[in-house]
C-alpha cells in the first residue's frame, strides 16, 4: 500500500550535514548532530513520510531510542503536547537536552538517561493523553536482541493508552510476522528502512 503523498528525496544526515527539523512550527530550525556511530538519524524522506502517516496533535510523544531527539522534537514541532526521550548514552542524551534548549522546548521535554529495553518494564509516562511513541533502534537490536525488542514492543502496546499511535523502524532482515498482532500494523518500505505503524483501538 503505497504512502498517502509521495514524499521527497532528501540526503540521509551525515557527519558535516545540517539536521533540521522538516515540518510545523519549528521547520527548518537546525539540530546539533556530530557524526557520532552511536547516532542514527531516521533519514529526511522517512521522517517526512512518517509524519504523513501519523498525528502527533496532543499526543505525549516518547522517543525510545533518542539519539538527537530529532524525532521527539519533530513530533513537538508539529503538536505534541510534551515529549520524553529514552538515551543510554549519556553524552548523547546531554545533546537531547541541548537541542531541545535551542529550540525553546525545554519545559516541554524531559529525558530519561538509560535503557529503553529497561525503562519498558515501568513506563512512567502519563496516562491522560495518547501516546505517540517512536522505536528506531539500531538495526542489529532486531538480530542480536530480538526477543527483547519484542518484549518491548508488546509491553508499549499493553501499556499504551487509548488512541495512541507505535511506530517501529526496522530493515529487511526483521520478520514483521514476530510482531505483535501482526495484522493489525501498516507498514511500509523506504529501503533500507522499514517502518510499521500501530494504532491502538
Amino acid at each position: 500500500m503505497p504512502p498517502r503523498k509521495r514524499p521527497q528525496a532528501a540526503a540521509s544526515p551525515t557527519a558535516g550535514s545540517e539536521l533540521r527539523i522538516i515540518g510545523g512550527d519549528l521547520r527548518g530550525r537546525k539540530l546539533e548532530y556530530h557524526g557520532d556511530p552511536r547516532t542514527r538519524p531516521m533519514k529526511d524522506r522517512v521522517r517526512e513520510a512518517v509524519f504523513n502517516l501519523i498525528e502527533p496533535d496532543g499526543t505525549y510523544a516518547i522517543d525510545l531510542f533518542g539519539g538527537t531527539g530529532a524525532l521527539g522534537l519533530e513530533a513537538l514541532s508539529r503538536g505534541a503536547a510534551a515529549a520524553l526521550f529514552i538515551e543510554r548514552h549519556f553524552p548523547t542524551a546531554r545533546l537531547i537536552e541541548q537541542n531541545a534548549r535551542q529550540l525553546g522546548l525545554e519545559d516541554r521535554c524531559r529525558v530519561f538517561p538509560g535503557s529503553a529495553l529497561v525503562w519498558c518494564r515501568r513506563p512512567d509516562a502519563p496516562t491522560d493523553a495518547p501516546w505517540l511513541v517512536f522505536c528506531s533502534p539500531p538495526y542489529d537490536f532486531y538480530v542480536s536482541r530480538a526477543s527483547e525488542m519484542l518484549d518491548l514492543i508488546e509491553r508499549l502496546i499493553a501499556a499504551a493508552p487509548v488512541g495512541s499511535t507505535l511506530v517501529v523502524e526496522t530493515d529487511g532482515r526483521f520478520d514483521l510476522a514476530t510482531l505483535p498482532q501482526p495484522s493489525q500494523w501498516d507498514s511500509r518500505s523506504y529501503p533500507p528502512a522499514v517502518v510499521s505503524i500501530f494504532r491502538t483501538p
